[in-house]
């Protein structure tokens, strides 16, 4: 190991071979070389920044003395992007020293222009202006349009819908979709307000959904309103098809009293697909078969068809077996005391 002195000893060696080299002819020739290397490319960079070029630059944008009672439903860009047009120099001293200050818009000063205010590009340009060189020119502002929309208390509830494409597995369905919040407060200028019907969430798109899904789903923006929360839990609940049959009684409807229907056979099986979590609740009194007197005889054929008047929310792909059956009309035998 190196003790202190050893240390000292190597580093004045390391010094004087340093100092040898720069002083040697070799070195002082290069050392020259890159001298005069050094003051071309000054006179270069001098030569090229004195001519003009086109570049951007970015200002911030702010919004102030806004009232307590008013809700902006679309607010300002957060910066504007400029297009100048100067010597070299100028804009490298915007871009190495200069610092731009916001651009603030007063509130007051468009509080009598309506919900709607438009900010005049020639009031930007002015206040931008101020900031910029005499030699510089302002060729560009981007966005060209800079406006801000607000209202004052004006609000109402809205539901919160889903939007998108959700692709299920085989067996599969959506046997519920739970919102939380299931609505919210919506914040708009009257005659924006009165065309929101619901809060729909941004475009989901899912593929080969075999269980349930939560997201936190953003709601899609609508121009001029403001929706708070902004955001919605969404939860798609999903089950699989089993298929299940139940019988059913064929009911008369709107027969008169002293008269009565007889049909063979008397019942009707119901075949169809439930999810899992509601095979068991669904029975055959949640169907209701039903044939009407008048259809009945209007009917023209020896049997008669039947259909399902309800069925259950969870149930699909009904089936019914037999679609037609045999009937009567019986007359109802009243008995004298």
């Amino acid at each position: 190991m190196f003790d202190k002195r050893n240390i000292r000893i190597y580093y004045l060696k390391t010094l004087e071979r340093i100092r040898s080299f720069l002083l040697s002819r070799n070195s002082r020739e290069f050392l020259i070389f890159l001298f005069f290397v050094f003051v071309s490319f000054c006179f270069w960079l001098l030569q090229v920044l004195n001519d003009d070029y086109e570049t951007e630059f970015s200002i911030p944008l702010r919004l102030k003395n806004v009232p307590s009672d008013v809700v902006l439903t679309s607010e300002l860009p957060d910066e504007l992007r400029i297009g100048v047009k100067d010597r070299g120099t100028v804009l490298a001293n915007y871009m190495l020293g200069q610092t731009f200050y916001p651009i603030v818009v007063d509130f007051k000063d468009y509080e009598d222009k309506g919900s709607r205010v438009r900010i005049p590009v020639s009031a930007l340009m002015k206040k931008i202006s101020v900031q910029l060189n005499q030699t510089t020119k302002l060729l560009t502002i981007r966005p060209d349009t800079v406006e801000f929309i607000y209202t004052k208390g004006k609000a109402k509830k809205v539901p919160v819908k889903l939007q998108g494409k959700v692709a299920l597995d085989r067996q599969y369905y959506i046997s519920d979709i739970i919102y939380s919040p299931d609505s919210v407060m919506v914040y708009a200028p009257q005659e924006i307000l009165d065309t929101i019907t619901a809060a729909y969430t941004q475009a989901l798109n899912f593929e080969d959904v075999a269980d349930t899904i939560r997201r936190r789903v953003n709601l899609a923006d609508v121009r001029g309103a403001k929706f708070i929360p902004s955001f919605d839990d969404v939860t798609l609940l999903v089950d699989i098809y089993a298929e299940k049959s139940v019988e059913v009684p064929i009911r008369g409807i709107n027969f008169p009293p002293d008269k009565v229907l007889r049909t063979f056979p008397s019942k009707v099986q119901v075949t169809f697909q439930v999810g899992l979590s509601h095979f068991k609740s669904i029975t055959s009194e949640d169907f209701f078969i039903g044939v009407t007197y008048e259809s009945l005889l209007n009917n023209k054929g020896e049997k008669c068809p039947v259909n399902l008047k309800s069925i259950p929310r969870y149930v699909n792909h009904v089936r019914l077996n037999p679609k037609e059956v045999d009937y009567l009309i019986e007359q109802r035998i009243k008995f004298n005391d």
